[in-house]
Parts: structure tokens; sequence; C-alpha cells
């Protein structure tokens, strides 16, 4: 009863600053209406909590509470001092995909053997559908050029990292959602500046072994040490198991270091020193790191999984607000627009996606994994891209816009799939009461 009472006065303290907030707006003080939207925001997090149905949107809405500071108080999420705040997304993303790879194991790739028609399809659709609608919106909204390009960045990119727990609550296909998720993370490197170089490179220049570099530093080399690190902290895998994982994590990073050979225009000499210093970040300290924690709890890392949950929703807050404050000027000139076409990037995503399942002839469970693997994109990547070109503020937008929205359109979608349980599972609740009886 005591929560419950806290639960509602915040959602009633929500209200009255909202009521507030858009008094202000009215009468032309939008500036001052800054510290009651924050609240509101905030109110409305903590009050949902209390709530069974809107209980999922918590998160989403401290991302707006984020977004909404970055937007009122900028200069706080650009830089304090003299250090630049940005230069902290390629760390917490890294950081992100450790906590992403440290999860799973080499198992979970299984999952083509075991389904091959569904990780086809979902993959070819993710990576045809996405990058074709970008194209189309970018092209037809007639964006600055750099803002289009942001639009297909975020159309080439790999599943986003939230469609499993999406798939997991919608009652949908777990396993297929977590291979499609993996097999389009690891040929991202490929695949996404390719569609990129061909589809974005009308409206900005992109260089393609830079952006594979890019892609195999923020993304396959820390999933690579969260492998690594899964394997000697579960210890769980066959001694041959194990040698052939080990085989494979290091020839992934001797192919990552060739690609910057490629792109650097490195010697034979810079290579081996780079060579040195990825196996020592990427390969050794994770093992080690793994080998002592796994003495140091006994076993016991129920833990894990929590800290790193916890560590990927703030790192995702945190870069999707100090993008916001990096691109305020062009947010304000085009962010109506980019909104909404966002929404329909992503709700194309969902009904293509569904529609190319359905069209296959893949059960139901099937159909709503593809949906959402296909409608829901990696938006860290896409912004962390974006920084590496060095443009932030204009490609950097569209990214920044999505990943809040996918989170959105995804939680409203999965609580009403969650609600009309798969044909497949009706059946099998059937038969296993008659089988009792």
């Amino acid at each position: 009863m005591k929560n419950l009472n806290i639960y509602s006065l915040s959602l009633g303290l929500a209200l009255l600053c909202l009521i507030g907030a858009l008094f202000l707006i009215f009468r032309g003080d939008s500036a001052d209406a800054g510290p009651l939207l924050i609240f509101f925001f905030t109110a409305l997090a903590i009050g949902v909590r209390g709530t069974k149905t809107f209980k999922a949107f918590s998160y989403t809405i401290w991302i707006f509470t984020a977004v909404t500071a970055s937007m009122f108080y900028p200069q706080y999420f650009v830089s304090i001092g003299d250090f630049q705040l940005k230069t902290m997304i390629v760390p917490l993303l890294q950081v992100i995909m450790f906590g992403m790879g440290s999860q799973m194991s080499f198992e979970d790739f299984t999952g083509v053997i075991k389904m091959p028609k569904g990780v086809i399809i979902g993959v070819g659709a993710h990576y045809i559908i996405m990058p074709m609608v970008a194209f189309g919106i970018a092209h037809i909204f007639n964006f600055p050029p750099e803002i289009a390009a942001g639009i297909i960045l975020i159309g080439t990119v790999p599943s986003g990292l939230a469609s499993n727990v999406m798939s997991y609550l919608a009652h949908a296909n777990l396993a297929l959602a977590v291979t499609i998720g993996a097999i389009s993370t690891i040929i991202s490197p490929f695949v996404t500046p390719l569609l990129m170089q061909l589809l974005g490179g009308q409206y900005i220049q992109v260089d393609f072994w830079h952006m594979m570099l890019d892609i195999l530093n923020m993304i396959i080399m820390p999933i690579v040490a969260g492998f690594m690190f899964n394997l000697f902290s579960k210890n769980e895998a066959s001694q041959k198991s194990k040698i052939f994982q080990l085989i494979g994590y290091f020839v992934v990073v001797v192919l990552t270091n060739l690609v910057y050979m490629k792109s650097s225009g490195s010697d034979f000499s810079g290579f081996l020193t780079a060579l040195s210093k990825s196996l020592i970040w990427f390969y050794i300290l994770p093992m080690v790191g793994a080998i002592l924690l796994r003495k140091l709890v006994k076993g016991d890392d129920s833990w894990m999984g929590s800290a790193l949950s916890m560590i990927s929703m703030v790192g995702i807050a945190v870069i999707i607000s100090i993008i916001t404050a990096a691109g305020r000027d062009s947010l304000l000139q085009v962010g109506l627009l980019l909104i909404i076409t966002s929404l329909l990037h992503n709700a194309a995503g969902y009904i293509l996606g569904y529609s190319v399942s359905w069209a296959a002839g893949m059960p139901e469970k099937d159909r709503r994994t593809v949906a959402f693997e296909v409608g829901m994109q990696n938006g860290g990547l896409a912004s962390g891209l974006a920084l590496q070109m060095g443009k932030i503020a204009t490609v950097g937008l569209a990214p920044a816009i999505f990943g809040p929205l996918m989170n959105v359109t995804g939680s409203a979608l999965a609580s009403w799939w969650r609600s009309r349980p798969p044909l497949e599972d009706l059946e099998a609740e059937k038969n296993t009461s008659q089988a009792s009886h």
C-alpha cells in the first residue's frame, strides 16, 4: 500500500508538472518550461513502475528525461572543463557490447543449423528492408545531406540490442531472435560499410575500410572479449570446444588488425604492434579476469547479468544525451520531421518483417521474432560510427532519435502481442491439458 501511494503520488506530480509546462509553452515561455518537463518525465518514470501495463516503459521514459535535460541544458552534456563528453561514446559502446558477449556463448550460433530458414529470412530481410526504407525516406523528405546520411546509417546497422527482450515479452521465438541478432552483428563489419557506400555515398563520403575497422573495434572485438570472458568464467565448454573457440577468436583478432593495416596503410611492424595491443586488451585480459573472478566469487556470478544490464542501460542513456546535446541546433530545425520519419522507418520494419516471414510460411512465433529483428536497429553502433566520422551533431541525430522511439514502439508491440499468445502456444497448452486428463 505504501509503494502504491508513492507511485500514485508520482503520477499526480507528473500531471501537475505537465500542466504547468504546457501553460508556460502556450504563454511563450518555452525556456522556463524546461525544469517542469524534466520533473514531469522523472515523476512519470517512477509512477509507471507501479502499474502492470506500463511498467516496461519506465526505462524509455528515463531516456526521454535525459533527452529533455540535454535539449534545455546542452552545455552540461557537451563537456566538463576541457574534457569533451563525446569521447565517452565509443568506450561506453564497447562496454555494452562486452556485456552482451559475456552473456552469450558460442552455442548461440548453433541456431543457424537448427533454424536455417528463419535465420536466412530474418537476416536477409533486415539488411534489405531497413536500408531501402531508409534510402526512400532520405530521398523523399529531402533532408540536409548529412542528416539524410544519418537516416541511411541507422538503416544499415545490425539488429538492436533490445530486440531479444521484446521477442521474449511477445511470446516469440527467443532462440531465433538471439541467432538472427548475433549473425546480423557478426556480418555487419562487411555489410554495413558496403550498404552505406552504395546508398549513402551520394550524401556523405564513406571510407569502406575505415568504417569496417570502426565496426570491428566497437562491436566485434568487445564481443570477442565477452566470449572469452564467458568461456573461462563459466568453464562449461569441453576441452575440444575450448581449443576450437580460442583459435577462432584469435583469428578474428588477427583479421581485425589486417583491416587496420589496410585502412591505415601501416607496415608489418605497425601491424604487429597493433596486434599485440589487441591481444592484450581483447584476448588475454578477459581470460585472466574471468579466471580470477571465478575463483573470487567461487562460481556465484548470478549478479553479473543484472550489473551488466544496468551498465548497458545507463550507457545507452548517456550516449543519447550527449548526441542530443551536440545536435540540439539541428534538432530544433528538423526534429519533428525526423521523429515522424523515424517512426515510419521503425513501423515499416515491423510490418514488412512480419509480412515477409508470413509470406514464407513461417509460424506465428517466428513471424513476431523477424518483425522485431528487422524493425529494431543498433542505434549505439550508428552513433559511434557518426562520431568516428566527426559528424555526431548531424549524422548522429537520426540514431539518437530512432533509439528511444524504437524502445517505445517495441514495448507497445510486445505488450500487445503478449496479451495474444501465438496459436501454436495455445494448441500446445490445449494438448498438454488433454494429456493430463
